[in-house]
Formats: structure tokens, sequence, C-alpha cells
């Protein structure tokens, strides 16, 4: 039995998705079909952070470095996104959910693109939870685009160095106007970032668990969930400070 409290529920969950490849291979399969079945993984991971009021939820859906896979699981990865979104779409609208994409989106084939572009803004005035998913995403590549967006700024005179600050590299970053994350998941037992949110993973909470993304559902999110609600978040503080803290919020 799962135990939440609406009230410590993160603002922000993002997940690396991993393990679809090694859940086909346990079972003889091709890792298309892993893939197949991490889509809904996505799917139920999606509506439950809906369920719940989570407004952020930010998912690895397919990194910079996942260009050098086999053309042919590239191409069933392209054509997997494309579906889903199109399948999605409907239950967005109707549960308030944003579709937003990070990433060197650009890159991505034409047909997909069309695809993110009309579900975003068919989506774009919903409210309740938003939905990003990183594509043809890196934290390195995420850094070096913002840099150099400021060194152009910094070029037309609009930049010095003395106003570089961290706002204004947030500004500049994929992320801009998102919250951090508060929590960040990963699957299938891997113990490493991947190049993902660099920037924006300083003070998240990391929850790992041996579960393959295919089998991560609604059961396996909760128990993420209520491991994150026994943290204590000191953000540089001492355990001291934040209880005392605590305490002169509740008088």
């Amino acid at each position: 039995m799962v135990n939440l409290v609406p009230e410590k529920l993160p603002k922000h969950v993002a997940i690396i998705m991993d393990g679809n490849g090694r859940w086909a291979k346990q079972r003889a399969m091709n890792r298309i079909r892993g893939h197949q079945e991490g889509a809904e993984s996505v799917r139920e991971v999606v509506r439950t952070t809906r369920e719940l009021g989570i407004p952020w939820l930010t998912l690895y859906a397919f990194s910079e470095e996942n260009w050098r896979r086999p053309r042919y699981e590239v191409n069933a990865l392209m054509k997997l996104l494309k579906r889903f979104v199109r399948a999605e779409l409907e239950e967005m609208l109707q549960n308030g959910i944003r579709l937003q994409s990070i990433g060197r989106v650009h890159k991505l084939p034409q047909d997909v693109q069309k695809v993110l572009q009309e579900a975003e803004k068919k989506t774009a005035s919903n409210r309740d939870t938003v939905l990003t998913l990183a594509l043809s995403y890196g934290g390195r590549q995420e850094m070096t685009d913002a840099i150099t967006a400021i060194v152009r700024s910094a070029e037309k005179g609009e930049v010095t160095s003395g106003s570089i600050t961290e706002e204004l590299i947030e500004k500049s970053l994929y992320t801009r106007g998102m919250p951090d994350p508060d929590l960040l998941i990963r699957t299938s037992g891997e113990c490493r970032v991947s190049n993902f949110l660099l920037w924006q993973l300083a003070y998240t909470e990391i929850y790992l668990t041996p579960t393959l993304w295919p089998d991560f559902r609604k059961e396996e999110y909760l128990k993420a969930l209520e491991e994150y609600q026994r943290r204590e978040r000191r953000f540089g503080a001492t355990g001291e400070q934040v209880a005392g803290a605590k305490g002169r919020w509740e008088l």
C-alpha cells in the first residue's frame, strides 16, 4: 500500500527511461518490441502524473547519442514517436496536458517534426500538466547552444561579462521557463545521468530502480514518489536548519 501526501509531491519529475532493449532480449524479442512496450509505460506514467496533479513531467525520449544506433532502430523509434503523439493527442486535449519538446529537435525527420509541432500548437493552452519530451537531447549540447547564444548576444553588445548570471544562463537553456526537476527517476539499474539535464539536476533527488522501463508502470511510479517524500531536501543547509525553518513555517 503506497501512501502519498499531496502537499509533498514533487512539482517536476524527470525520467531516464532505460531498459527497453534488455527487456526485449530477456524475452528473445526484437529490440523494437521493447520500445513498443516501453510506450505503454509512458502512457501509464503520463496518466498517473496528471491524476496526481504533478504539473511537470520530462521524459528522456531520444538522446543526441542515440543517433549512433543502427539505422533500422532509429527509424523505428521515429515512427513509434510519431504514432504515439498522434494516438495520445485527444487524451492530452481532454485532460489538460500540454506537450512540448526540447533538444535539437530540428534534427528529427520532417514528418516527425510536423506531428510534434501540430500537437504542441493544439495543446498550447492546456495548464494542468506539461509533458516535455527530450528529443535529440544532450546536456552538454544544451550548454554549448546556450553559450553560443550568449556569445552572439555579446557580439551585438546586448551582454557584457559582468551581466552573465545564473539567471541569464537559465534563460538560454532549452528548459527556459521550466522549474528544475525535484525528482529524477532512472530505470534498469544503471547509476548515471547519461548527459541528461546536467545544469538542471544540481539539487534534484535521484531515485534508481532495477526495474526495466517496460515494466515500470503505475505501482513502480508510486513507489518512487513515496520514496521521494521520505527525503529531506536541504539545498546546502543542515538538517537542523531545515527542521528549524519548518518549525517557523508551522507557527
